[in-house]
């Protein structure tokens, strides 16, 4: 019974973090700051010398995220610089009131517009803006710069200790690790149809389908980003292939048993049903290096027999049987690719170059740094009401709100998370603060547990995390001999000033709507999907060469920006009507996505060269479709677009005899489907087709 908890929880912790990612970094930083604080300790440093160690550590190892060990090394010796001329800066400006409030509200938008220069901006900007912080915090002055810049070095060279020695990442092991959490991800799927089909099909279950369908997607990526680095470059469109593959046949298993739970079915098909996506479960091996094995196993030959039923001698729930034997079959030859298997290679060609956006421009991230500014500024007014000496926690709650966020509507959200971790954090500060009861050894242990636990949440809850570091800070407090309910009181208001400002500057100054963006977002998305059907119609003919694959994926990129960006409309805060259009629209691109991966998972070169004037009228009328759609949000409420034109309804088994080539083309009219149904979304008429435009 043990064994069988220890090995739920396993499950469950690597499902919830595919290749032990997070916990890596949150181990990262808290032995970084044990081996900071450890280097430290021979120099006699007071204590407050001692935490700017500790917190150059701590943040130079959640913050430095480039792709390689050599670019990580450079924006750390890079952080040391920046950080440098930060802690120098803050030291200065409090002794020169009011310079220290004009430099911190410059520095976010240094920080917020450095986004724009991806990993490394973000990490730089952010470092230097979090010691700037903590030397107002821990008051810090002049003549202490000498020993606080040791303090930097030191905490800075420990994180690169722990990060390219001590915990060096693996790519070998993590890439196995990401395996094993897809296998747990995949497993979590099967077992929400079990649930589905056995209630009949419920809210409760349909929506734990869309989050395990969403979690497996996240470990499939993750698989994708990581494989260069662990497998071949000839093997990465493979593993791509099947690895998309692999998703259609789960995704296909869930529609199926959502069809199937509107049949009547009777009990004991339904149970058999049941029985058989168990045993399925039961083939996943936890070790993925084993996984090949199941393709010799009886039972995966009974399902591939079971599942080749042909329509003619269907049975009640023959689609959840095909649905399944079709999953298994796309695992294995996944896991085989993954395993440098090639006997079943299929010839990509190589990645396209991407494409670098320019560094300094005028768009949603230039205007969040200018909001950010104006917001800032009245943080430090609002603050300075509250608390002459804490008002800098104003200030931090302005910058947390603006990072990551484009929109009025994201900074509101993050706002409103912000105060409630906040709120829950005074709570679990005080408490822990009572249980230490002055107790040094276990403060220091209990900051280390909120530094793994805000590090480790930061992914995956702006609450929690925020509760983690509200906590940290009253047992800081505690340590620094400060600590006093007033003082977490004054934390609390100030952040609602923060929060306040915050949507305030975004509500007021250059405006950014949550609407207006994810327009921009969907129009965006629609001009890769004209660029996949372009390439994909080249493909298909045997005009040229490319990576569909990686045109779908460019594709998923776009949809996960639109989720982002669509959040504040979904989220549980707003109690409009425009929570069920932000679910509509994302729901229909979420499928435009799912319909162009069935068309790149199927298609090779050449395969549609004797049809080449039927996939030039399907491809046509999709890009047409397309460029409505698109004319159409550029002008909402306009008249002047044209209206987008449905298929005449013949099925494609009536017009082409090659199955591989009408699966095909039956993919691409799926695609076409879903662009009328996203049009009917925004308010885009259809029409039937002209008769002289019949095939």
């Amino acid at each position: 019974m043990i064994s069988r908890i220890t090995q739920a929880t396993t499950d469950r912790l690597v499902a919830s973090d595919p290749g032990l990612v997070r916990l890596r970094l949150g181990f990262s930083a808290v032995l970084s700051i044990v081996v900071a604080v450890l280097a430290i300790l021979p120099f006699h440093q007071p204590l407050t010398v001692t935490l700017v160690a500790a917190i150059a550590a701590m943040t130079s190892a959640f913050t430095v995220n480039d792709e390689t060990p050599g670019k990580q090394a450079v924006t750390l010796i890079l952080g040391l610089v920046l950080g440098a001329a930060s802690l120098t800066a803050a030291s200065v400006g409090s002794a020169v009131p009011p310079l220290d409030s004009i430099v911190f509200v410059l520095l976010i938008f240094v920080a917020v517009y450095a986004q724009r220069f991806g990993a490394r901006g973000i990490a730089l900007g952010s470092l230097s803006f979090f010691l700037f912080f903590f030397a107002m915090f821990l008051q810090t002055h002049l003549k202490q710069v000498p020993v606080l810049l040791l303090a930097l070095t030191i905490g800075i060279a420990a994180n690169a200790v722990v990060r390219f020695v001590l915990l060096r990442r693996h790519t070998d092991a993590e890439f196995l690790r990401i395996r094993r959490a897809f296998r747990a991800r995949l497993a979590a799927v099967v077992r929400a149809a079990e649930d589905h089909l056995a209630v009949g099909g419920s809210e409760r279950t349909r929506k734990r389908l869309r989050t395990t369908n969403a979690r497996m997607h996240e470990s499939v990526l993750l698989i994708e980003d990581t494989a260069p680095e662990v497998t071949g470059a000839d093997s990465v469109n493979r593993l791509r292939r099947r690895a998309i593959e692999v998703e259609l046949a789960v995704q296909w298993l869930t529609i199926t048993v959502q069809r199937t739970c509107a049949e009547d079915l009777d009990d004991d098909v339904r149970d058999d049903l049941i029985a058989r996506m168990r045993r399925f479960r039961s083939l996943i091996e936890r070790d993925p290096r084993e996984l090949p094995l199941i393709s010799e196993t009886e039972e995966f030959s009974k399902m591939l027999v079971e599942g080749s039923r042909i329509d003619e001698h269907a049975a009640p729930g023959d689609g959840v049987r095909r649905a399944l034997a079709e999953l298994a079959l796309a695992d294995v030859r996944a896991q085989r690719v993954a395993e440098h298997d090639v006997s079943d290679a299929v010839d990509d060609p190589e990645d396209p170059d991407e494409e670098k956006s320019s560094a300094f421009a005028y768009d949603n991230q230039t205007r969040s740094a200018i909001q950010a500014v104006v917001g800032g500024g009245l943080a430090v007014l609002g603050g300075e009401l509250v608390s002459s000496q804490r008002w800098y926690w104003a200030v931090l709650t302005v910058f947390v709100v603006f990072i990551g966020s484009s929109t009025a509507g994201a900074t509101f959200v993050k706002g409103v998370r912000r105060i409630g971790g906040t709120l829950i954090g005074i709570v679990g500060g005080l408490v822990l603060t009572l249980l230490v009861s002055g107790s040094v050894p276990a403060t220091l242990a209990l900051i280390l547990v909120c530094v793994f636990g805000m590090v480790y949440m930061a992914r995956v809850s702006q609450v929690i995390m925020a509760f983690f570091i509200t906590s940290m800070l009253g047992l800081l407090y505690s340590l620094l001999g400060t600590f006093s309910l007033e003082v977490l009181w004054i934390r609390v208001a100030e952040t609602a000033v923060g929060a306040a400002a915050g949507v305030l500057a975004a509500v007021v100054i250059v405006p950014v709507r949550t609407r207006a963006v994810m327009l921009d977002d969907v129009s965006a998305l629609l001009e890769e999907l004209d660029e996949f059907v372009e390439k994909t119609a080249g493909l298909l003919s045997g005009a040229e060469n490319v990576s569909v694959i990686e045109k779908s994926r460019d594709l998923d990129r776009a949809v996960d920006k639109v989720r982002t960006t669509i959040e504040p409309l979904t989220h549980p805060v707003n109690l409009s009507s425009r929570r069920d259009y932000g679910w509509h629209v994302l729901t229909t691109v979420e499928t435009i996505a799912f319909r162009a991966r069935h068309v790149a998972a199927r298609s090779q070169a050449g395969l549609l060269l004797n049809e080449a004037d039927r996939l030039l009228l399907y491809t046509g009328r999709i890009r047409a479709n397309t460029a409505v759609l698109r004319e159409a949000i550029g002008d909402p409420g306009g008249s002047g677009h044209g209206t987008l034109v449905r298929d005449d309804g013949t099925p494609v088994a009536d017009r082409i005899d090659d199955p591989r080539a009408r699966s095909v083309l039956t993919s691409l009219g799926h695609l076409d489907e879903t662009v009328i149904a996203l049009g009917r979304v925004f308010g885009v008429e259809a029409t039937d087709p002209e008769p002289s435009g019949k095939p």
